[in-house]
């Protein structure tokens, strides 16, 4: 009968045990859920913010690099409006210096056809 009791008694005990640790566990359960949930959202916000600088980043950058294209053709159109501009003038002048030689020849064999006649 003693051991009965002490059966009894350790029966309740071990249920009383196990009823609390699955209190406990549920607890422990709904505490970690609830960290994970923070969490998540604190790495959600955290890599919003990062990629929102990245992008402001970039945004800035490739306008640099928009603004320093620009440039650079904007330079490159001068020159060459300039270089074509000296391509010209160099071209004239040896337009000319060909129709003056052609014309002093033709010129020349005028005179020396007019001479013999």
């Amino acid at each position: 009968m003693l051991v009965d009791w002490f059966n009894s008694v350790d029966a309740t005990y071990r249920s009383d045990l196990d009823r609390l640790n699955e209190l406990n566990f549920a607890r422990f359960d709904a505490k970690l859920e609830q960290h994970l949930a923070q969490l998540k959202m604190e790495l959600a916000t955290t890599w919003e913010k990062r990629f929102a600088q990245l992008e402001t980043s970039w945004e800035q950058r490739l306008s640099q690099m928009d603004t320093k294209w620009e440039q650079q053709f904007a330079h490159l159109a001068v020159r060459l409006e300039k270089e074509f501009a000296a391509l010209r003038t160099d071209m004239v002048r040896w337009m000319f210096a060909f129709w003056t030689g052609t014309l002093l020849v033709l010129a020349g064999l005028l005179l020396a056809i007019l001479k013999t006649r």
